[in-house]
C-alpha cells in the first residue's frame, strides 16, 4: 500500500432526503485511488478544529440545510481562505446552512427552487469554457431530475448552465438561465459546485460523475 500524501475530509449529513452518506461515499474510493487519506465525518464539529482543518487539502461536503455554528463557520472559511479546497454537489453544498450569510457569500450561489420537481432538462457547457479541465470533452447532459434554480453572482466562473422554461401558469414569463456548474476562488482556496445530484442515479450518469470527480481534484490544494 502506498503512503498517501494528501488529506481529504468528507462531511455528510443534514436533510436525509439526499441520502448524504451514500452520495458522499460514492466518491471515497475515487479519492483514495487519487492518493488521498480520507476522513469521514457525520458532524460539522471538525470545521472548528483549526489545526485539523489547516492540515487538509480538500473538504468534500454533502450537507443539505441544517445549521452551522459560528466557530464551525469561522473554521471552514479560514481553512478555505488559506488554501484548503471545498467541493460538493446539489443541496449538499448549494442548499446548506440557509441562515449563514458568510457561507452563502463564500460559495457564491444559493438554491432558490426546483420549480417543476423532477423534469427532463439539459445541462449545457458554456462555450467560452469548453476547454476548462473540469468540463473538457463533455457535451450537453440530459437528466430527468430536479433542475435547480440558483441565485448567484458574477464572481463565479460558470462552466455550465441550465435553462428553466416557464410552463402555463408559472409566475415567470421568460426562460431563466441558471448556473449548473461553477468554480470560485476564495483567498488561496478553490471552490467547486455542481448543482446536479438530487438522486444517487444522477451522480452515476457518466458525464455528471466525471464533472464531479474532476471538480473535486481541481478544488484541492
Amino acid at each position: 500500500m502506498t503512503e498517501r500524501d494528501r488529506r481529504a475530509l468528507v462531511v455528510r449529513g443534514g436533510w436525509p432526503g439526499h441520502a448524504p452518506e451514500e452520495a458522499a461515499e460514492l466518491f471515497v474510493p475515487f479519492l483514495e485511488a487519487s492518493g488521498y487519506d480520507v476522513t469521514l465525518e457525520g458532524s460539522l464539529e471538525s470545521y472548528a478544529d483549526e489545526e485539523f482543518m489547516a492540515s487538509l487539502d480538500l473538504v468534500v461536503q454533502c450537507w443539505t440545510m441544517g445549521e452551522i455554528l459560528p466557530d464551525e463557520m469561522r473554521g471552514l472559511r479560514t481553512a478555505i481562505g488559506n488554501g484548503t479546497g471545498f467541493a460538493g454537489w446539489h443541496g449538499g453544498i448549494v442548499d446548506s446552512f440557509r441562515l449563514a450569510t458568510d457561507y452563502l457569500q463564500m460559495v457564491g450561489g444559493q438554491f432558490a427552487a426546483h420549480a417543476h420537481d423532477l423534469i427532463d432538462h439539459t445541462i449545457d457547457i458554456a462555450p467560452e469554457h469548453a476547454d476548462h479541465p473540469i468540463v473538457a470533452g463533455i457535451d450537453s447532459i440530459s437528466l430527468h431530475s430536479e433542475q435547480y434554480w440558483v441565485l448567484a453572482d458574477s464572481y463565479n466562473e460558470v462552466l455550465a448552465t441550465t435553462t428553466i422554461v416557464p410552463r402555463d401558469g408559472d409566475p415567470w414569463h421568460e426562460p431563466v438561465v441558471s448556473p449548473a456548474v461553477w468554480t470560485r476562488r476564495w483567498g488561496a482556496g478553490r471552490i467547486f459546485v455542481c448543482a446536479a445530484g438530487h438522486q444517487l442515479a444522477d451522480l452515476e450518469v457518466p458525464p455528471v460523475r466525471t464533472i464531479v470527480e474532476r471538480g473535486i481534484l481541481w478544488a484541492s490544494r
